[in-house]
C-alpha cells in the first residue's frame, strides 16, 4: 500500500533516480523536479508530506524555495529535509535557520536517507495526533467534543462507536489532506493493533451513515485512503 507522498527536488539525475529508488522502495509516493520553480508549482499543487530539497538548484535556490514554502500557510507545515553538497556548518545553520527540519550532506547513505525521511515523517503525525487533541472542533456542520467523546450536527448528538469517532477526529483536524489506511490504522488503534484496511473501509461506510447529510465531506482518494473535505 502507498504511503505519504514525497516531493524530490534534485537537479542532478543520478542522486535523483537514488533517492527516488530508495523512497519508492519504501512504499512511498514520489515526485521528482529539477528546479525550484518546479517544487513550488508541485507543492502548492499536491502538497506532499515530505520535501527532500537540494540546496544548490538551477535558479531559485534550495534557501529560497524553504522560505518560500514556509511563508505559505498552505505549504508552511510540510517538513523539509535538505539534501546537498555543502556541509560546512554555516550552511547547516543557514539552512535550519530559514526552515529546514533536518540536514543530510552529500555523499549519504541511501539508509540514512530513508530514516531521516521516517523520522520526520513520524514528528509531523505527532505533532498532528497533539495538537488540538483535546479541543472543541467544529466542521460544516459538524462539532466534536474530544474530551466529552461527542458529537453533534446541528445541535444533535450523534451516537458513534470508539473506532469511529477516532477516525472522524482524526480525519476532521486536517480537512483536506488525506490520510492513507495505515496511518489510520496506526492513528486510532497503534502499529500493532490486529486491524486490516479492509476494516478500516467498513468503519468509513458506518461513519459516512451515520454522519447523514455531511458524510458526503468523507471522500475516498482512490488508491490511497481518506481525506475530510474543507
Amino acid at each position: 500500500m502507498l504511503k505519504e507522498h514525497i516531493l524530490v527536488v534534485e537537479d542532478e539525475d543520478d542522486i535523483q533516480e537514488l533517492v527516488e529508488y530508495n523512497l519508492a522502495r519504501e512504499g512511498y509516493r514520489v515526485t521528482c523536479v529539477g528546479s525550484g520553480e518546479e517544487a513550488l508549482k508541485v507543492a502548492r499543487a499536491q502538497i506532499p508530506d515530505l520535501v527532500v530539497l537540494d540546496l544548490m538548484l538551477p535558479g531559485r535556490d534550495g534557501l529560497e524555495v524553504c522560505k518560500t514554502l514556509r511563508a505559505d500557510e498552505r505549504t508552511a507545515r510540510i517538513p523539509i529535509l535538505m539534501l546537498t553538497a555543502k556541509s560546512e556548518e554555516s550552511d547547516v545553520v543557514l539552512g535550519l535557520e530559514v526552515g529546514a527540519d533536518d540536514y543530510l550532506a552529500k555523499p549519504f547513505s541511501p539508509r540514512v536517507l530513508v530514516a531521516r525521511a521516517k523520522a520526520a515523517l513520524r514528528r509531523t503525525t505527532t505533532a498532528v495526533a497533539e495538537k488540538g487533541a483535546g479541543q472543541t472542533l467544529k466542521v460544516h456542520e459538524i462539532v466534536i467534543e474530544p474530551g466529552r467523546h461527542a458529537v453533534r450536527i446541528e445541535g444533535e448528538p450523534i451516537d458513534l462507536t470508539l473506532t469511529e469517532f477516532r477516525i472522524l477526529h482524526l480525519l476532521a483536524r486536517r480537512p483536506g489532506w488525506v490520510h492513507s489506511r495505515d496511518q489510520i490504522i496506526e492513528a486510532i488503534r497503534g502499529e500493532d493493533y490486529p486491524v486490516t484496511p479492509r476494516s478500516v473501509d467498513v468503519h468509513i461506510a458506518g461513519l459516512r451513515k451515520k454522519l447523514g447529510s455531511q458524510g458526503k465531506y468523507l471522500t475516498t482518494v482512490r488508491g490511497v485512503g481518506y481525506r475530510f473535505e474543507e
